[in-house]
């Protein structure tokens, strides 16, 4: 089958095996899947990736010497079942899941992965417990969405806000987006939102921001409420933005870090001493939020197509990753395979 392969450090249109389901494993054609800012971070920093990872336990590091299928936010329809599974969804249905493979010492992740294709190929293979099909009248590119919708509902449930707060969204990529759609979805308000780009900013509002904040001519922190307690959301993940929210955030702020930076960075503790500051890091999502967000965009809690700018084959993949770098271009491209 065809696949965009991570390969070599580039990336190219090949062909790979097909993947066989064993038990406890569906057989699924990848409809649409998103590129998500963390692909374009694996791929510009993925030896750095690959040390991390080996340090952290229970993790898995990518060998860069094999093929590798990127895609994680993806949207598929079941073809087949491995043997002695469940088939309690008939071929033909549209299904999400969580990027895991659940397996007998442990759930493995997909999408950086050498054991398991992600969704930038014509098939792939998903855990049979883990498929949620997707309710009827829900377009498939926006069904793509759950898995970055959750990334933002779970940041802000790992915020534990209990609205007497200010919320500060730094930086409306994806992950701001989702943040900022989270926040409104509880009216955690008011919500504060800020990025350089004209376009990200416009869709900050969109998604529920109350205040808007271009940083190169206004403070974003000005706009926080000296009554209450600021929640600063940083949905960048380049070095130094961890430092530069020690530097400007107010007394006892709590920081939710949900930008993933893939390079060494430096911060000073004397900023987050002085100040008591509590940071929060986040990841993922648990299963009862992915559920959540599914049925989220199925009820229209969301403007899901503001979201999605552009549409692309596997041969247009590695054109995409490079235009993802302009955010007056694109927020997120959906690579449907089938194309």
């Amino acid at each position: 089958m065809k696949a965009a392969i991570f390969r070599g450090g580039d990336i190219v249109v090949d062909t790979v095996p097909a993947p066989v389901p064993a038990q406890g494993q569906v057989l699924v054609k990848t409809l649409a899947c998103g590129i998500c800012g963390s692909d374009l971070h694996a791929a510009k920093h993925a030896h750095r990736m690959v040390e991390v990872t080996r340090r952290i336990p229970g993790r898995v590091p990518m060998d860069l010497s094999r093929d590798i299928v990127f895609g994680h936010e993806f949207c598929c329809e079941v073809i087949d079942y491995g043997p002695n599974t469940d088939k309690r969804l008939k071929p033909g249905t549209r299904v999400c899941s969580m990027p895991v493979m659940m397996e007998a010492d442990g759930p493995k992740g997909m999408g950086y992965s050498n054991t398991y294709v992600g969704g930038y190929a014509e098939q792939m293979l998903l855990s049979a417990p883990l498929m949620l099909e997707v309710p009827n009248g829900l377009p498939t590119e926006h069904a793509a969405l759950t898995e970055p919708l959750a990334v933002g509902v779970h940041a802000v449930e790992k915020a534990n806000l209990k609205g007497d707060e200010t919320p500060l969204v730094v930086g409306c990529g994806p992950v701001g987006l989702a943040v900022i759609a989270a926040l409104r979805l509880k009216n955690l308000r008011p919500i504060v939102a800020a990025d350089f780009s004209p376009k990200r900013r416009e869709l900050a509002a969109t998604m529920g921001a109350d205040v808007v904040i271009d940083p190169a001519k206004e403070d974003p922190y000005a706009k926080l409420a000296a009554d209450k307690r600021a929640v600063i959301f940083e949905c960048v993940g380049v070095p130094g933005l961890i430092q530069q929210v020690f530097e400007r955030a107010p007394r006892d702020a709590r920081i939710v870090v949900a930008g993933v930076c893939m390079e060494s960075d430096r911060i000073e503790p004397m900023f987050g001493i002085m100040k008591e500051l509590n940071v929060q890091f986040v990841l993922g999502y648990t299963p009862d939020e992915f559920a959540r967000s599914l049925r989220l965009l199925a009820e229209g809690a969301v403007d899901a197509p503001s979201l999605i700018t552009a549409k692309v084959g596997l041969d247009g993949v590695k054109t995409a990753f490079e235009e993802l770098g302009n955010p007056e271009r694109h927020t997120k491209i959906l690579v449907e395979p089938w194309r």
